[in-house]
């Protein structure tokens, strides 16, 4: 039986060999909450073992952002983040290994008027959009990873006792990371290359379009030429292998901008700046987002869909099996990072360069010509379950089944 001290130490190696993979000569910058500190300082540990050359650790507190959201004056939210944006694209463009850790409360911002969160997020995304554009092409390293905090573990665990919650969240992220295995770094080895097999697979087929069948959701998304499904193992512009989710169970690619035609229903909550959205369709005519409700958080979606022009369309499409680790946990973690691997699931907003042939050296203009869509935004949501059944459909319009009764058919 592995003690927490040995399973937090392989969760910190995974974070630094596996998901960041940080090389010698290397700038290693960590984007954190102040709960996760004896995280933080085992990561940059294992990043000075690793050959950095400096590891930069950027703490927040999210005490002290929702008191800016509470007390601030509203013209501040107005105002762009270019200090910030600069600093990150010159350290992006230096070949900077990027790792960013979630603990934050869902219900962080519960309360806040939803027009100061949303002017924030719109600032910070038009300030970041070119590091978005570095990112979402791979030009460098970056991975994102979760460490409990007493919030969100309260969230998740409300029936246990306190004393229990943070210890049971714990738990469940080293099972679902791999880091109670004997060997972490060869399981999540063995475990990208099944990924990769199903992606494979899928680009063999080079389907048209996926029709998206299941209670509420009756979607068809059409593929652009030269879709590329993907698996969160990647390499970035200098060769080097990383892996952008730790966990990870996905493959996914994008969908054609102007293709995406139906309803589709959501199937877990989405945790969004701070507020939940939960039970909530959304309805597309030629791509476009054309009516939606939802049960609860419906100030929060509208203000969402309406970031900019590129937010009313979809810039992901991500194959999650029912049979898969988290999902088979019964766990609702109320962050994206896990429940999106419990389930398929969509993203509004912006397109990974990475998802179509040559994409990654392509300017914005020519991805757009493609039929990538552009957006300050990228939204995950879960809409998969153990009723989805997913058909591709071929040029010749022959329809194939990918999943049934939410796992793969193949």
């Amino acid at each position: 039986m592995l003690s927490f001290e040995q399973k937090l130490d392989r969760y910190a190696a995974l974070a630094v060999k596996v998901g960041a993979n940080v090389q010698p000569g290397q700038i290693f910058v960590i984007n954190t909450m102040i709960d996760a500190a004896p995280l933080v300082q085992l990561l940059v540990r294992k990043g000075y073992e690793a050959g950095a050359k400096q590891v930069i650790v950027k703490y927040s507190d999210e005490k002290v952002n929702r008191l800016r959201f509470e007390m601030a004056p509203e013209e501040s939210f107005d105002e762009l983040p270019k200090w910030h944006a600069a600093e990150m694209e010159e350290l992006a463009e230096n070949n900077a290994v990027f790792l960013t850790i979630l603990s934050s409360s869902p219900d962080l911002m519960k309360g806040i008027n939803p027009a100061r969160i949303s002017a924030n997020q719109r600032s910070f995304g038009q300030a970041m959009a070119k590091y978005r554009q570095y990112l979402q092409a791979d030009k460098m390293s970056w991975t994102g990873i979760a460490c409990p905090s007493p919030d969100w573990a309260a969230k998740v665990f409300p029936d246990l006792p306190q004393a229990e919650q943070m210890n049971q969240l714990w738990d469940a992220i080293f099972s679902a990371v791999r880091a109670d295995v004997e060997d972490p770094i060869a399981a999540w080895a063995q475990h990208i290359e099944r990924l990769e097999s199903r992606a494979v697979a899928l680009n063999n087929k080079k389907y048209h379009a996926l029709h998206y069948i299941s209670p509420g959701t009756d979607l068809t998304i059409e593929l652009p030429e030269g879709h590329i499904w993907a698996q969160a193992g990647s390499v970035n512009a200098q060769g080097t292998p990383f892996v952008a989710n730790i966990p990870t169970e996905e493959v996914y690619t994008a969908p054609a901008k102007y293709g995406v035609n139906g309803t589709v229903a959501s199937t877990k909550p989405l945790s969004y700046g701070g507020s939940i959205i939960d039970r909530f369709t959304l309805t597309f005519e030629k791509g476009r987002i054309v009516d939606f409700h939802a049960e609860e958080g419906q100030e929060t979606l509208e203000r969402l869909i309406s970031m900019d022009e590129g937010s009313h369309y979809l810039g992901e499409v991500a194959l999650v099996p029912f049979h898969s680790p988290i999902s088979e946990s019964g766990i609702l973690y109320y962050t994206t990072l896990y429940d999106e691997n419990a389930s398929c699931h969509l993203a509004i907003g912006s397109s990974y360069a990475s998802n179509i042939e040559g994409g990654k050296t392509m300017s914005p203009e020519e991805l757009a010509e493609r039929g990538m869509n552009s957006s300050i935004t990228h939204v995950d949501f879960m809409m998969g379950s153990p009723e989805t059944d997913i058909y591709g459909i071929t040029t010749s319009g022959d329809r194939e089944p990918i999943f049934l009764k939410g796992n793969w058919a193949f």
